[in-house]
This record gives structure tokens, C-alpha cells and sequence, in this order.
């Protein structure tokens, strides 16, 4: 697909050779559209409701039979978790925007990717976002992309790691979305990027950043994955796989030793056993029985800050390192919009951009 960057108009037109009468179609595009897992459009109960039964409802997310685990969804929990969930999301929300961190850090990376798009293939392609819960939806940007041309479109999870209840569930409601299409794109999904070398350097620039900040240097630095049920691993899921790699490449790309980094799981929810070790039993075990003072902690999976590291990590993994005995303890921020983070983004979109479009 050649550039279209010297084409006068994008508005649709009548195909060259076709009737009067014929439908107007837009210039073929190519669309970049860019998913993280959702946020609530508000704190209050009924919006935390919508989002977190939608949330809760993903087969891929909890996969009980329904007959047992909707009752008690539509009763005890969604009756009780959107008061304890809102009042979480309050105490991190961007006020000045009324939107969750997690929509604003999306917003910001969208525009510069958007920006370094734009400038390597001018308006031949099209970059957004979208969520797999809440707004913007999934159904409703590919609807916007396939009525602005975009006949082939690029759909890029943004979870460095694999796993059904991420990248999967992701994929699920785009193809979903695809369905509805009369006339349906050409579609490629972006593979997990772990252990994407640029990725793990802007990884590794973020801590040593942090480090050379800290007033006295963090003994240890706990890599903190979201977590996942123990049986999804036995049942074929890469995560725990993936996760673990990071952390070993980002340690090579450190210079340091096993002492120095450690690999653990958090967000834990439900009865059964879940990827251990656990985040918070971890830190405070570091502090009570390894007299790990001075700790750091990273969050290599999540692409952007959201609920989980800025309430969980900041705050109740903190709160349990500390009451453990713990002194310092040095939370160092997701990737976000950081230029380094964007930069691998942006490779990781060209090489699968590759023979659907051309640089100027």
C-alpha cells in the first residue's frame, strides 16, 4: 500500500469507473488500534457497577460455570465491591479530567504514537484506542475506522505478556467487533513484546532513573506481575513463563545478581491458589525475616499506571512492607507515555506494519 500522504482529500468518493449512483467509499487507510483493559466512566456505585460486571462477566477473567458464579456475582459481590472499588478509584482519580489515570496515560500514549505515525506514513494510517470494559469500546473503534477506510487494521494489545484474561480477552471482542462488519478489514493482532530488547531497556532506564534518585540506594528490586490462578499455568497459559523471562532479561540488561531482583504476583482475588509468591506476603517477608529495609518495586506488565499499581502497590503493598517493619519503600512508575516506552511501541507497530504500508 503506497503513501497517501499527497492525496488532496480524505472525504469519501464515488470510485473511478462506478455509476453516479454509486456509494461514496473512503480512501483506503491502514488503523493502528491500540487496547487496555478498561476503565469505569465514573466512582460513583452504578458506573463501578457497569464496569465491574462487564469485567466480572469475562469468561476469560473468571471462569466458573454461570449457573454457579453469576448468582453470586449479581448478588453478594456486585452488591458490596462497587463501594469498596469507587472509594479505591477515588483516591487515585484525575479530577481535573474526570477520567481514571489509567484513560489519561492511554490518551497521552495514543497521541504520540499517533505523532510518530503520522510522520513516517502521513495519513495513510490511523491510530486509536480503545477498551475491552467501558468506553471507548472495541465495537465502536472499529466502527469508526472501517467507515474512515481503514481496510487493514493493526490491533495492538498493550500487555508486554500473554495471557487469557489480557491479551486474549482483548482479542476475543475485536474479532467480536470484526463480526459485525459488512464489509470486514484485514486484521493482524500484535504479539506479546516481553521480551522486546527496546522494551526491556526502557524498562531498565526507568529503574536506574529511580535509583539514582533515591536518597540511599534500594537493597532489592521487586518486579510486581499482575497476578493469575496457578491452574492457568498448568493449563498451557504462558504468562507465568513470560513474566519470569522479563525479569531475568532485565537483570542481564542491569548488570546485576539474583539478590539484587526478585520475580512476584499480585491483585490475588477468589478461593483458589494463585501465582506465588504474592506481592504483599513478599515485601513484608523481605522486611521481617530478610531485614530488606529499603525496597523498590516495578511493574513490568502493566503499560500504563492504573488501580493496581497506583492504589494496590502505592498504597496497600506499601502499607504491608512498612507495618512489617519495612523503612523505604520507592514505587517506581510504569512506562507510560515515557519517551523510551514509546519508541519501543512504535518498533514493535513497524515491523508488523510490514508490506501494509511504506514510509514517505
Amino acid at each position: 500500500m503506497n503513501s497517501m500522504s499527497d492525496t488532496p482529500t480524505r472525504a469519501p468518493q464515488c470510485p473511478v469507473h462506478a455509476p453516479a449512483d454509486h456509494p461514496a467509499i473512503a480512501p483506503d487507510r491502514v488503523g493502528i488500534l491500540l487496547a487496555n483493559l478498561g476503565t469505569p466512566d465514573g466512582t460513583d456505585y452504578w458506573s463501578m457497577r457497569r464496569y465491574l460486571n462487564e469485567f466480572l462477566s469475562d469468561k476469560r477473567v473468571v471462569d466458573y460455570s454461570a449457573w454457579l458464579w453469576q448468582p453470586l456475582l449479581q448478588g453478594v459481590i456486585l452488591s458490596k465491591r462497587p463501594f469498596t472499588s469507587g472509594a479505591a478509584y477515588k483516591s487515585i482519580w484525575n479530577e481535573e479530567a474526570d477520567e481514571s489515570p489509567l484513560l489519561t496515560i492511554t490518551k497521552s500514549q495514543t497521541e504520540a504514537i499517533r505523532a510518530n505515525m503520522a510522520e513516517r506514513y502521513g495519513d495513510s494510517v490511523m491510530v486509536d484506542f480503545c477498551m475491552r470494559y467501558g468506553n471507548p469500546s472495541t465495537v465502536s473503534k472499529v466502527r469508526e475506522m472501517v467507515e474512515a477506510g481503514c481496510r487493514r487494521i493493526l490491533f495492538f494489545p498493550l500487555y508486554p505478556h500473554y495471557a487469557g484474561a489480557t491479551s486474549a480477552t482483548a482479542n476475543d471482542q475485536f474479532f467480536r467487533a470484526l463480526m459485525k462488519e459488512k464489509w470486514q478489514p484485514i486484521a493482524r493482532v500484535v504479539e506479546p513484546y516481553f521480551e522486546d530488547p527496546a522494551y526491556i531497556d526502557a524498562l531498565a532506564q526507568s529503574i536506574e532513573r529511580a535509583y539514582a534518585a533515591a536518597e540511599t540506594k534500594p537493597e532489592i528490586l521487586v518486579c510486581s506481575y499482575h497476578g493469575v490462578p496457578e491452574r492457568y499455568l498448568r493449563e498451557g497459559d504462558p504468562y507465568h513463563c513470560q513474566c519470569q523471562k522479563t525479569t531475568r532479561l532485565l537483570k542481564e540488561r542491569l548488570g546485576w545478581d539474583d539478590t539484587q531482583i526478585k520475580t512476584t504476583f499480585q491483585s490475588r482475588f477468589g478461593p483458589e491458589e494463585w501465582l506465588k509468591p504474592y506481592t504483599v506476603e513478599e515485601v513484608a517477608r523481605l522486611a521481617k525475616e530478610d531485614g530488606k529495609t529499603n525496597i523498590a518495586v516495578c511493574a513490568p506488565a502493566f503499560s500504563a499506571d492504573c488501580i493496581e499499581t497506583l492504589e494496590e502497590i502505592n498504597e496497600e503493598i506499601k502499607e504491608s512492607f512498612e507495618e512489617a517493619g519495612g523503612e523505604h519503600f520507592t514505587y517506581i512508575p510504569c512506562l507510560n507515555d515515557d519517551a523510551a516506552h514509546i519508541h519501543a511501541l512504535c518498533g514493535v507497530i513497524d515491523r508488523n506494519l510490514t508490506g501494509w504500508v511504506h514510509t514517505e
